[in-house]
């Protein structure tokens, strides 16, 4: 099989001939991600976004932090300014990034309708506005949807096989708003547009850190493929693994436990209780590296253990059948 097939039929639980895997160079990947450039959702370590967000950088990581939000009042919003995705050129390079995927599964990146949202507005405002600002709120969202579901028609034309975006939910042990404000105001608009990548062919990815075990069942009821996550521990893998079989898990070893301060040998046992508890027999389970290593406090040490075992797995797994 392909890497294409690999990866679509660990989603689709049909039994690929391996494990699908996303590593750094040396041990090699099955995915080819894309993006338009420059993307809406660009999240820089210094400067200003095309929102008007002004970020600063954290310290030891690639990522910023918005210091400055630029909505901070709801009659401000018809001044907001709002990104155009049909503009020609954030799409002009992406037919050539395509065509460099080869056999890959080509993974097109979208627009947060989360974090956008408190990049948008301060985090404290968002919270406060599913109480107070409610309609207001709804159609920024909308907004957003819109800009998905557009983004989305853009890479089916170019034969993008998945569609993944980042909303990180989660607090170290709770969801960070109340589970029914969820489900109000946020789980419609991932149907929507879980829905629209669906419609067009293409498999739905959901990054979402923190722990987020009261909102797994209704993610998968609107159509989410793959759960994208860098923690486990927060919520015990047996907690996740009770939806194996019904959602696929695209995951590192813990980036904050056992990858940061475990040794090789734990490091190891982690990735084989990963495997046992996240995925079955037809599939469901696809191990990846945490792409900003430094900054989470990964030794090289850890990265080849945790490669290394996996692959030894997928082996183990596969080849004996």
């Amino acid at each position: 099989m392909i890497s294409r097939e690999v990866v679509k039929r660990t989603i689709k639980f049909e039994k690929p001939n391996r494990l699908p895997f996303d590593f750094p160079k040396r041990f090699g990947t099955d995915f080819h991600f894309v993006s338009m450039e420059p993307s809406p959702d660009a999240r820089p370590s210094q400067g200003i976004d095309e929102w008007g967000a002004v970020w600063e950088n954290t310290g030891a990581t690639n990522l910023g932090e918005v210091k400055d939000p630029p909505l901070k009042n709801w009659d401000e919003f018809g001044q907001l300014n709002i990104p155009d995705v049909k503009e020609d050129r954030r799409w002009q390079g992406l037919e050539q990034a395509c065509r460099k995927a080869g056999d890959r599964f080509i993974l097109g990146s979208g627009l947060s309708i989360y974090e956008r949202v408190h990049f948008i507005r301060g985090l404290e405002n968002t919270w406060s506005d599913i109480y107070k600002n409610p309609a207001q709120l709804a159609e920024l969202l909308d907004t957003l949807v819109e800009m998905n579901k557009e983004t989305i028609k853009r890479y089916a034309e170019l034969g993008v096989d998945g569609y993944f975006f980042c909303d990180d939910w989660g607090l170290q042990d709770r969801l960070m708003i109340p589970p029914p404000a969820w489900r109000k105001l946020w789980k419609p608009r991932y149907r929507e547009i879980f829905e629209s990548a669906h419609e067009r062919g293409m498999l739905t990815f959901l990054h979402s850190c923190g722990y987020i075990l009261d909102i797994v069942e209704d993610l998968i009821e609107v159509g989410l493929d793959v759960l994208q996550l860098d923690q486990q521990e927060n919520m015990g893998l047996d907690n996740l693994g009770a939806f194996a079989g019904r959602v696929t898990f695209f995951c590192p070893v813990d980036i904050q436990n056992t990858m940061a301060r475990g040794n090789p040998g734990e490091i190891r046992n982690y990735c084989r209780k990963m495997v046992e508890e996240l995925g079955t027999k037809e599939g469901g389970f696809i191990p990846r590296w945490y792409s900003d290593p430094a900054a989470a406090g990964h030794s090289e040490e850890a990265i080849e253990a945790m490669c290394e075992e996996f692959l030894r797995i997928s082996r183990e797994k596969y080849e004996t059948v």
